[in-house]
């Protein structure tokens, strides 16, 4: 039975009133949470030194600014479907994943906060992600698949292929997701009650357990569950988990399975825990970025972000070659690679999904010069922005960067880097994404 029109809106303010209060309770937690310990253990101990670098002064934007957020925002008018509404991951490939999905709803909120698009369009683009997400055919009957076919919802393979089967979930797309699906409470309160019934039909709590972030993927058929996540990504999505009451304090804690390494003579936060392709962990730009813009740095990752951003400015001082390193996509094989500042047992690591090296693959980052420039704006970091600016594509949107080999533009286009040079605008506009303007 349908609720009065009086009464379901009413219920969506409730939901919006109490989405908006465990948004900044948790938010406060977490920022407790993220304050040094008084007693340290030996490789915390190692970043006490660490003078966190302030945030870029002020707000307000640039035209110049105003005119980059544009051309990311073409990259979702080439790249959403009409009849879903969901944006494709990588221009004209109609596949998306979670984390995926998410940037688009970042790039929503960003492109209306700063008035690229009006609010009714951005709530009506929301409104539609949103019933998309609900008619996803869900792996096991519980959660979202790793990848899904924009222009059906059903669930694919990495290659589009549909599977009956499904590939399992990540638990750190489904963490970023959720982040995002907040945000839509708190920007659009008509949206908060469609929103939370989506999330009710999700089986969340297969997304944690015992406090840490559980994964699955499907081997030979079977499906293997597994803790997912290290320093730095893992951390980002536990905070999207724990803003739906979701028990992620251990994925929070970072004591346990920190060491320290010394990159151009700057300590670098690394994880023990091996990746399960068997390689050592790896430490890049892409979450410290996006925490950043998005929640506003809490005490513990804006000391981790400092010394991640430091690292890379020091390798330009030392050698000359800029320097914004982060996952992404590529031009040629094999069209994805982790570009570290520390992966694999060594510094500046280029990683495939299996741990072979790629360093010949080294991107100077189009995300990272911009996110990196949103959140503490040096010298450097408006050096690498001027870097990337020539090669925008006003008709595509911008491209994942610069190939460090020759020079060459690393020309994919994804949803992902569109999404976080329009957050970054909006960051410097109007604060982290998480903080709804007055």
């Amino acid at each position: 039975m349908s609720l009065p029109i009086n009464l379901t809106r009413a219920r969506s303010h409730i939901i919006f009133i109490a989405a908006l209060l465990l948004g900044v309770t948790l938010i406060f937690y977490l920022e407790r949470a993220g304050h040094m310990p008084d007693r340290q253990p030996d490789a915390l101990a190692a970043f006490d030194e660490v003078v966190p670098l302030p945030l870029a002064d002020g707000l307000g934007r640039a035209q110049q600014s105003d005119d980059h957020a544009r051309i990311a925002w073409t990259y979702f008018r080439n790249n959403t479907d009409p009849d879903t509404g969901l944006a494709g991951s990588v221009d004209k490939y109609p596949s998306t994943t979670m984390w995926e999905t998410a940037s688009y709803i970042v790039a929503i909120v960003s492109a209306q906060r700063l008035g690229i698009i009006t609010d009714a369009e951005a709530e009506g683009r929301a409104a539609k992600v949103v019933d998309a997400l609900s008619r996803l055919v869900l792996f096991e009957d519980s959660l979202p698949n790793k990848a899904y076919d924009i222009r059906t919802l059903q669930m694919v393979d990495y290659a589009n292929r549909p599977t009956s089967v499904g590939l399992g979930w990540s638990a750190l797309d489904i963490g970023r997701l959720m982040t995002a699906l907040k945000m839509v409470q708190l920007h659009y309160p008509d949206l908060a009650d469609e929103v939370e019934d989506l999330v009710a039909g999700w089986d969340l709590d297969r997304v944690t357990r015992e406090g840490r972030l559980n994964g699955a993927t499907v081997v030979d058929g079977s499906v293997r569950e597994n803790q997912e996540g290290r320093i730095g990504y893992e951390r980002y999505a536990a905070k999207g988990m724990m803003l739906w009451g979701a028990d992620a304090t251990a994925a929070m804690e970072v004591a346990p399975t920190l060491q320290v390494v010394r990159v151009e003579g700057v300590p670098i936060p690394v994880d023990t825990r091996l990746n399960r392709n068997s390689t050592p962990a790896l430490t890049t730009s892409e979450p410290y970025v996006m925490d950043g813009l998005e929640f506003g740095f809490d005490a513990l990752t804006h000391v981790f972000a400092t010394v991640v951003y430091r690292a890379q400015e020091m390798r330009y001082r030392n050698t000359g070659t800029l320097t914004g390193v982060s996952e992404g996509h590529l031009s040629q094989d094999p069209y994805f690679a982790y570009a570290t500042v520390w992966g694999g047992g060594s510094p500046w690591a280029v990683l495939t999904f299996g741990g072979d090296r790629i360093d010949s693959r080294r991107t100077l980052s189009t995300k990272a010069a911009f996110g990196w420039d949103a959140l503490f704006s040096t010298e450097y970091t408006q050096e690498m922005v001027a870097a990337v600016v020539p090669f925008a594509d006003p008709a595509r949107g911008w491209p994942e960067g610069l190939y460090e080999a020759d020079g060459t533009v690393n020309g994919s286009f994804t949803a992902n880097t569109n999404a976080i040079v329009l957050a970054a605008q909006a960051f410097r506009a109007t604060g982290p994404l998480m903080h709804v303007p007055r």
